[in-house]
């Protein structure tokens, strides 16, 4: 009787509009308050937070790169710096998250993009580009992580394409490039972008300075194994503008409240203290007089203290992470000034038209680090007085500083560490490896869903190791 009397009333309700019971009752179906179609702007912001988050994040079940370039080393567990990545499935978890839940989001909003009936062609064309230069970004984390990875067949499971091939990390740094130009060459940096946008909010300029700076970043990892690329890209992306400031940095700000940061998760909402600085970056710093100890870390007893790499270390006996890096609202920065400064060094010493010696583009990036930090004018002089670059061993002058400026910016620092092999950082006495990872292996799922192709690219790289170094890291 109730469900009679419902019906009834909807029916009269229905008439009154002009609508029919008939359609009425069909349109019970369609959830209003849900799209059934995501606006590609609301994809990109999902793909950005996801992109940032995973990159960034210390969590142990991740990527490990802050313990790739030991910076933390831990005081509950020593999995980790033990370089143990099987028992708690970091490279399933990070190529996880950085196809389904990064590229899969940027892939879907360009499907989505062309029906959303944009007239005005420089709006189209720059929610284009942003979409194509977040999935660039993302696609340089991956094949620089794992190294031959699935590229070209990727995310066409709708069109029945589960068991992609692994494509040659070299092939995808060459599509890479041109994807990257192409992006550049349709940004209209006097219209607007997408006002979703995370990040830049829209502003076309700093976008276009991101592509030439994620170009130059491909370019420099280019450097020993393809020269005459490597120096074309990178001379072309400093002539068409690279970011200019820390301002230009590609870094995402979090709310505090539904988006913390994630080494607020890590190290504060956890309510765990399972992470201390490790003993051989802090010991660096304290030798150097390094002004951003008191940015980053606490004192024990007065003195900068880091715990053994790869030991447990009692909490309460070492440094803590500072609360400037542990706040909710503390910035995630991905690809920072201080990084391009450094790539623009290294490009100079190798001879690059960098726009710049590589001595002052040098004193640049560590000015650019501390500026970031909020350390004093007087007090990066001192540094820089006391830490002169070095041009006859410049790529341990260049390694040593971009470890220390990049600090918490690991994946960046990881891809210095790994070109200019400095620091020599040291595989600990009770590792579960050969050596310091160079990249991650491959996803165990792989091998159960994309079994033959997997096994193919293992052989192809010469084995799926931990040790097994990337096409572009020769030296």
């Amino acid at each position: 009787m109730k469900k009679t009397f419902f019906l009834i009333i909807g029916c009269i309700m229905a008439s009154l509009s002009i609508i029919s019971c008939e359609n009425n009752i069909t349109d019970l179906n369609n959830d209003p308050k849900h799209a059934s179609v995501l606006p590609s702007g609301n994809l990109l912001a999902t793909g950005q937070y996801q992109s940032f988050y995973y990159m960034y994040t210390g969590n142990v079940n991740f990527n490990n790169y802050r313990f790739f370039n030991q910076y933390w080393t831990e005081t509950t567990y020593t999995d980790e710096t033990n370089y143990d990545l099987v028992t708690r499935n970091q490279p399933r978890n990070h190529f996880n998250r950085m196809y389904v839940y990064s590229l899969n989001n940027f892939y879907q909003a360009m499907l989505n993009l062309p029906n959303e009936g944009i007239t005005d062609v420089s709006v189209y064309n720059n929610k284009w580009a942003t979409l194509e230069i977040s999935s660039i970004f993302v696609w340089e984390n991956i094949v620089d992580t794992f190294g031959d990875v699935p590229y070209s067949e990727a995310l066409q499971s709708g069109q029945g394409q589960f068991a992609p091939k692994y494509d040659d990390a070299k092939g995808i740094y060459t599509s890479l490039l041109s994807r990257i130009d192409a992006a550049i060459a349709k940004i209209n940096t006097s219209s607007e972008g997408y006002p979703e946008d995370l990040i830049y909010k829209g502003d076309m300029k700093k976008w276009k300075k991101l592509a030439n700076s994620i170009k130059l970043r491909l370019a420099m990892n280019l450097a020993d194994v393809d020269p005459a690329t490597s120096k074309a890209a990178a001379e072309s992306a400093i002539a068409s503008g690279v970011l200019g400031s820390n301002s230009d940095s590609y870094s995402m700000i979090f709310s505090g409240g539904t988006f913390t940061n994630p080494v607020f998760d890590d190290l504060v909402a956890s309510g765990r203290n399972d992470f201390v600085p490790a003993k051989g970056l802090v010991d660096f710093m304290n030798t150097n007089n390094d002004p951003r100890r008191a940015a980053w870390f606490t004192t024990v007893g007065g003195v900068y203290k880091g715990g053994i790499f790869g030991s447990l270390n009692p909490y309460g006996n070492y440094s803590h992470l500072s609360s400037t890096l542990t706040s909710s609202i503390a910035p995630a920065n991905l690809l920072s000034y201080s990084e391009i400064l450094f790539l623009e060094a290294e490009a100079a010493a190798r001879g690059y038209n960098a726009g710049g010696t590589a001595a002052t583009l040098y004193a640049s990036a560590i000015t650019a680090s501390m500026n970031e930090n909020g350390i004093a004018a007087a007090d990066t002089a001192s540094y820089l007085a006391a830490n002169p670059y070095n041009a006859v061993n410049w790529k341990a002058s260049i390694g040593n500083q971009a470890w220390i400026a990049l600090f918490n910016s690991p994946f960046a620092a990881w891809n210095f560490t790994r070109r200019l092999d400095s620091p020599a950082l040291v595989n600990p006495p009770n590792s579960k490896t050969d050596g310091v990872p160079v990249r991650m292996p491959y996803s165990d799922q792989e091998y159960v869903l994309n079994g033959a192709n997997v096994k193919a690219a293992a052989n192809k790289i010469g084995g799926d190791k931990v040790t097994t170094k990337l096409f572009w890291d020769k030296n």
